[in-house]
């Protein structure tokens, strides 16, 4: 059985072991890198956004349909010979199978990959009932030997080395072999598996899609074994969650063009397979096939229903959420998921295995987002993933303290404010005046948030700095508002001062709403929606959008929650529609508005590497603006590895899983310094915090400076 940590502190337990374990984090981090580049290249030519929308849009047009569905299905399917179940629990399907077996007199079953048979823990009430089973899939055979769960939907295995899965094949043969010859491995493994496909009686399998208007189950796999666990037993037994079913071959044709590219970047997988009702078997008496399906519901109706949590049911388990995440490329997939792994796993997991298996899981996502870009069916998986946190927060009697303290500080704007100001003044014997970094962790972190230099918070908040400053332009070419964030505000209000030099210089009148709060992504991060939802109204009444012709942020991570969350929390308005069109990030306003040209910078070729934050990249879909405007004034422009991929901050992320987060910066920063650039730029002070923390840290000369920083300091002025 699969079992997953039910407290936060034995989950940490788990993931410093999967920390320390270096092949694991190699193996996921090469895999990472091979990922991406061959998904780009199986997609090429064709219009990914149309297919995503398409697949969308028809797995959510047969969602409220699935008993429909599943009435045609069955009455096509057994008009072909095969027998059609509905299993309303994990435990009925089992039973099921299990009451097949006994009445097919088998003592010896194989199955071929199923995730659904792995959330109903299918294999163990076989065992318990005496039955042999053997897992055909070389990884799922692999991890079954091992007695584990699969570590990613489609590659169960992923997590082992070469030299564990011959050690493993040498206990279980008794035979000596080199770990370095994978090809005499599996041999080793087929010979092994020869004997089960040849005496097993019954054959177990999924299916990726079950088509309504044929009767038609489809199988798509990588290896023969698929097949041969459907052909040679004279019982097959296919065990299809009802979220698989589609009503026509259109549908399912289109997800077998988008799987396998998906999942793995191949064209198309090496065997898919299609099976409509009861084929000729020689191994039963009447030359014909046994076949039956059993549908799975497990709280599928229900979750169809839900007008929030039915999207989950798009997924078509193509793994693809977890080949993206930072956070499962570090610590794997009995990290990161229960059975499901990735970020679909922390969204299904409460509604197929319980609050307990979910508790801690569901607090490891650092919502950069690149899951949902990946996601071949439109899923706003982590929209979700703090869907489910709130779920699990109101299951639980006890609620976390920082929760109530965000709750009760972050609502009230005055008494926000004022603490940053009271702890900008206790902090001062801490700061080191070379570096303005704090001189020791404070006392509520533990030795784990080592691994970066703390920033001390401004002597002089913006919003201090501002009265003096301040300035009218008689004949402004254009009118902004710029809202500065909590980390702008009251750490770094000199990124601030740097935009408002160079909008002089472009004749540009900036004001600063003083009533502006926090964005109010630290509530959302939490799942404190509630509180999230009265700081946006607050905000939308201090921005007063229709005043401006824009309102510019320099957090990219402010405008991504901005755009995307607040037509979520509060009521639609005329000033709510002008906030969120009027809203832009700082590169996409000098390059698109103002459009600065190279003739007024200075052109010191400074040699620059790029960061680019999760939500301008992924959030803001903007990637081409800030790479343009450092070649446009002036700097050489160096491309580093994993530009797009996050820093590890996460904001609170950082503080909850220190461990994570350090090891995503230090690779980061690995491949920063390979660049030898003399600085590292990016566009949202959140990660000029990480980046430079670390940095600093390990004494590098690299600077990390925010983006407006440099374009200020190399514009001529006049």
């Amino acid at each position: 059985m699969i079992e997953t940590p039910h407290t936060i502190q034995g989950y940490h337990d788990q993931i410093h072991k999967a920390l320390q374990n270096r092949f694991l984090g190699t193996a996921l981090g090469n895999f990472a890198m091979a990922y991406k580049g061959s998904r780009a290249r199986a997609f090429e030519g064709l219009d990914l956004d149309r297919l995503r929308q398409e697949m969308a849009r028809a797995k959510d047009q047969s969602l409220p349909r699935l008993m429909e569905l599943y009435k045609s299905f069955k009455a096509r399917a057994e008009a072909a010979g095969a027998v059609v179940h509905l299993a309303k629990t994990a435990q009925e399907a089992n039973d099921i199978i299990a009451g097949i077996a006994a009445e097919n007199q088998i003592r010896h079953i194989i199955k071929s990959k199923s995730m659904t048979a792995e959330e109903t823990h299918l294999n163990d009430t076989l065992e318990r009932n005496g039955y042999q089973v053997t897992e055909t899939d070389l990884g799922e055979w692999i991890i079954q030997l091992r007695h584990e769960g699969p570590s990613h939907m489609v590659m169960p295995a992923i997590h082992l080395s070469r030299q564990q899965v011959g050690s493993l094949f040498s206990d279980v043969t008794g035979e000596r072999l080199d770990l370095e010859d994978i090809e005499r491995m599996v041999k080793v493994a087929r010979k092994e598996l020869r004997e089960a496909f040849l005496t097993a009686g019954m054959g177990i399998s999924g299916a990726n899609f079950a088509v309504a208007e044929t009767g038609t189950l489809g199988i798509m796999t990588n290896e023969g074994n698929g097949r041969l666990v459907t052909t040679l037993p004279g019982v097959h037994v296919a065990l299809v969650g009802l979220e698989k079913l589609v009503p026509n071959l259109e549908t399912a044709l289109k997800i077998l063009t988008i799987l396998p590219k998906n999942a793995t970047g191949q064209l198309i997988t090496s065997y898919v397979t299609w099976i409509t009702g009861s084929v000729e078997c020689q191994a039963n008496p009447d030359g014909k096939k046994k076949l039956h399906i059993v549908f799975l519901d497990n709280g599928r109706l229900q979750l169809a229903r839900n007008p929030i949590f039915s999207e989950a049911l798009r997924c078509i388990r193509c793994g693809a959420c977890a080949n993206v995440c930072p956070v499962y490329g570090k610590v794997g997939g009995h990290a990161l998921g229960h059975v499901y792994i990735g970020a679909i796993g922390l969204i299904l997991t409460y509604f197929y295995h319980g609050t307990d298996n979910t508790r801690a899981i569901v607090r490891n996502c650092l919502n950069c987002q690149a899951c949902k870009s990946v996601c071949p069916v439109n899923i706003n998986l982590p929209r979700l993933i703090k869907k489910v946190y709130r779920l699990v927060l109101d299951d639980d009697s006890e609620k976390p303290a920082k929760n109530i303290l965000v709750n009760t500080v972050l609502k009230n704007r005055k008494l926000f404010h004022g603490m940053l100001k009271a702890a900008a003044t206790a902090q001062k014997p801490l700061v080191k005046k070379s570096d303005g970094f704090i001189r020791h962790l404070p006392f509520i972190l533990k030795k784990e948030h080592e691994f970066r230099s703390l920033p001390a918070l401004a002597e002089h908040a913006l919003r201090d700095l501002w009265p003096p400053i301040r300035y009218r332009l008689p004949n402004p070419v254009l009118r902004v508002a710029l809202f500065a964030g909590c980390v702008v505000d009251f750490v770094s209000p000199e990124q601030a001062l740097a935009f408002i030099k160079l909008m002089l210089k472009y004749n540009v009148q900036v004001d600063f709403p003083h009533n502006q709060t926090c964005c109010g992504l630290p509530a959302m991060m939490m799942a404190e929606e509630d509180t999230a939802a009265e700081i946006a109204a607050q905000n939308l009444e201090a921005m007063q959008p229709e005043k401006y012709d824009y309102v510019v942020t320099l957090c990219a991570s402010c405008a991504s929650h901005i755009k995307e969350s607040y037509p979520r929390l509060i009521p639609p308005s005329a000033g709510l529609t002008r906030l969120h069109d009027r809203l832009i990030d700082f590169s996409s306003f000098l390059m698109n508005v103002l459009h600065v040209k190279p003739d007024q910078f200075e052109k010191s070729g400074i040699k620059i590497a790029y960061h680019s934050p999760c939500h301008l990249c992924r959030g803001l879909n903007v990637t081409r603006e800030p790479r343009e405007l450092l070649s446009t004034a002036g700097f050489t422009y160096t491309p580093c590895r994993d530009e797009d991929v996050c820093c590890g901050f996460g904001g609170s992320y950082s503080i909850e899983f220190p461990e994570i987060s350090a090891a995503i910066l230090n690779q980061k920063l690995d491949y920063v310094m390979e660049t030898g650039a003399a600085v590292l730029v990016t566009d949202c002070p959140g990660c000029v915090l990480q980046l430079r923390g670390g940095m600093d840290k390990r004494g590098s000369r690299i600077q990390v400076r925010h983006i407006a920083e440099m374009v200020a300091k190399e514009m001529k002025l006049g």
